[in-house]
């Protein structure tokens, strides 16, 4: 968010937005290569534990989240099947072809 005078909010749409580029130092669909520091260790800080609090706690905000759609989510999560909040943020960067993710 480089130059920018807001900051990106604590969400993964947000981040999902912001690689799209138009702002910050992303300004467009420029090849560009992700270092991603310390990855292993969120890898582990970004797994179970911290993808079911997650999902609880959007289940405490009816009025802003699809309790059905996030229901899911967690019993897909508990039965194994479902991503992990490390997850689902590779696969947001991944749905960016322009965007190349090295481990740092």
């Amino acid at each position: 968010m480089a130059g920018e005078e807001w900051k990106l909010g604590h969400s993964l749409d947000a981040l999902d937005d912001m690689l799209y580029g138009a702002y910050g130092v992303l300004k467009g669909n420029e090849p560009v290569v992700l270092v991603w520091r310390g990855m292993e260790k969120n890898r582990a800080q970004l797994g179970f534990d911290a993808t079911r609090e997650f999902y609880r706690d959007k289940l405490r905000h009816p009025e802003i989240f699809d309790l059905e759609r996030i229901d899911k989510d967690l019993a897909a999560l508990e039965e194994g099947t479902g991503a992990t909040f490390f997850g689902i943020v590779l696969e947001i960067i991944a749905s960016h072809p322009n965007i190349e993710l090295v481990p740092g």
